[in-house]
């Protein structure tokens, strides 16, 4: 089983964001000694949790503090930028660290509708996603898709191109364009068995891949018992209900335990919860049997933990409970 990690740079509760960021790096060297395939870093901007809106930014930092693990984009908000722009920063991150960056691209913004306007999109910048690709894959490659322009520099190994989704649209386009395809189950699972498919049938094969590659994600919070591990998932829970329907209120903060396990437990909670049900809690022999069957159940080629703590020291846990149990 290939098992790779998404880091979304969380911020924990009273931690400045130096700290956060240089979390980042220890979990990239952790992922690297217990043999994990890659490690990827998240587009998110006006997100007081989560410190990875300069992606390209932080994966040159970590990439420097780091010896051999892939590291990349999963992924970089495509219609947040210009092709040109993307282009250049992966080029750069490709010539530094050569066969080491991945580039995965998502058709979302990553943000609120405000925030795309203080980006300077336009939001319907989207529409024009599947044609955004195709320049950026050629200007990685060194051609000029727009006359007379270039990408400086041009990476003897361009970083591979990954398409995300959580719909058929970015299966579908990862399969017209013969590319690795990466599911966002860890947040949007309910069309996952859906976009797998169109993707395997649809797949044409490219210069990049001959075959399918389909990714899914999950989340993990591991322990060393299942009584520790439930607990901290419970707090996980609370912090995501918290963080997604109290947002902006000035109370938010002030709210316990047990009113947020009443919020958890209301339609909005039990959708956020399901947001998240494609997980694995537990020990090490839970975790192991939890991911068995989610690769059993969608022949994953790969997937990708989102590994879940109250601190940085609980995700790292949870990164090496799942390694030491789960062949790799």
């Amino acid at each position: 089983m290939r098992l790779s990690v998404l880091d979304l740079a969380p911020v924990d509760p009273d931690v400045p964001h130096e700290e956060a960021l240089h979390a980042t790096v220890s979990v990239a060297q952790a992922a690297e000694q217990h043999g994990y395939e890659r490690v990827w870093y998240a587009e998110h901007h006006n997100m007081p949790v989560i410190a990875s809106s300069a992606t390209a930014v932080l994966i040159a930092h970590v990439a420097a503090n780091t010896e051999r693990i892939r590291l990349g984009a999963g992924g970089i908000m495509l219609p947040n930028h210009s092709p040109l722009v993307i282009a250049e920063q992966f080029g750069t991150l490709a010539a530094l660290h050569p066969d080491r960056i991945d580039l995965g691209l998502g058709r979302a913004p990553g943000t609120d509708g405000r925030t795309v306007l203080a980006l300077r999109r336009d939001p319907q910048a989207s529409d024009s996603f599947p044609r955004d690709v195709v320049e950026l894959q050629r200007f990685l490659a060194g051609m000029q898709p727009v006359a007379g322009v270039r990408a400086v520099p041009v990476a003897q190994t361009p970083p591979p191109l990954f398409i995300l989704g959580s719909s058929l649209f970015g299966a579908s386009l990862a399969a017209q364009l013969g590319v690795p395809y990466a599911f966002a189950s860890h947040f949007a699972p309910d069309a996952m068995h859906q976009a797998l498919a169109e993707y395997r049938n649809s797949f044409k094969p490219s210069e990049q891949l001959t075959d399918p590659y389909a990714i899914v994600g999950a989340n993990v919070t591991a322990a060393a018992t299942n009584d520790d591990a439930a607990r901290v998932h419970r707090e996980v829970l609370r912090r995501r209900v918290r963080s997604f329907l109290l947002r902006g209120r000035p109370e938010a903060e002030s709210i316990g335990d047990d009113e947020l396990d009443v919020l958890i437990e209301s339609p909005q909670g039990r959708q956020i919860a399901n947001m998240m049900r494609v997980s694995a809690v537990g020990d090490g022999d839970a975790v192991r049997a939890g991911l068995d069957r989610l690769q059993t159940e969608t022949d994953a080629d790969e997937i990708m933990l989102a590994f879940h703590g109250r601190n940085t020291e609980e995700r790292l846990t949870s990164l090496r409970v799942t390694a030491d149990a789960v062949p790799h």
